[in-house]
């Protein structure tokens, strides 16, 4: 088997007709006083969708099941496009070098993982993206857009410079991105309304986290 993942995109005509967001898991204990406890058991938040909702042609009944069987269900991850989550800045937006803070140089370390942060003051969540969509990816030092001397590994989602930034600037990146996923199911429940409309109830995909 050539692999846990496969870098390849689901259909995204169909992802763009589906339902799911971000999930979390939070344990809440009820005390005698009558107050809680709240408690994060997940440092990330994980994705969910269900791609079933985008199916609605025996054409695109098919374009899934060829996935789907390519992937032996659950066995093999692929990229997943979030319409609603899959730029550096809002979907309507247009991406530029600054939209995403990467951290500063110290005149040392040449590696930096693309992030996207979400919330402002209180308690900003930066989350790691893995799978940046090659091409798409604006690098900025200080502000500067940069022309060369940085790699990306599109499988990782790390930027390499040539030469490590200087002591105290600011790299900063725009993008657009995939989200690394499987399906959460070894089964496809199909339904045939005729040989044009097929349906299929529920196709679950999992984000896999790294």
């Amino acid at each position: 088997m050539p692999g846990d993942f496969h870098d390849v995109r689901f259909p995204p005509r169909i992802s763009l007709k589906c339902r799911g967001g971000p999930e979390r898991k939070t344990v809440v204990v009820s005390l005698a006083s009558g107050k809680e406890q709240r408690n994060s058991q997940w440092a990330d938040s994980r994705r969910r969708y269900d791609a079933g909702y985008g199916v609605r042609t025996v054409d695109d009944l098919h374009e899934v099941l060829d996935f789907f069987e390519e992937r032996r269900g659950r066995l093999i991850g692929f990229r997943w496009k979030d319409w609603s989550d899959f730029k550096s800045c809002a979907p309507l937006e247009t991406p530029t070098a600054v939209d995403q803070t990467l951290g500063a140089g110290d005149g040392a370390q040449t590696d930096f993982q693309l992030i996207k942060t979400y919330g402002g003051a209180f308690n900003p969540y930066p989350r790691a993206i893995t799978k940046p969509v090659a091409g798409s990816v604006l690098i900025a030092l200080d502000g500067v857009v940069q022309g060369g001397g940085f790699g990306l590994d599109a499988s990782t989602g790390i930027v390499s410079f040539a030469a490590a930034p200087g002591f105290g600037v600011t790299i900063s990146a725009g993008f657009e991105f995939d989200v690394p996923a499987r399906f959460d199911t070894d089964r496809l429940d199909i339904e045939l309304d005729n040989h044009r409309l097929g349906t299929v109830p529920a196709i679950p995909v999992l984000e896999v986290l790294s």
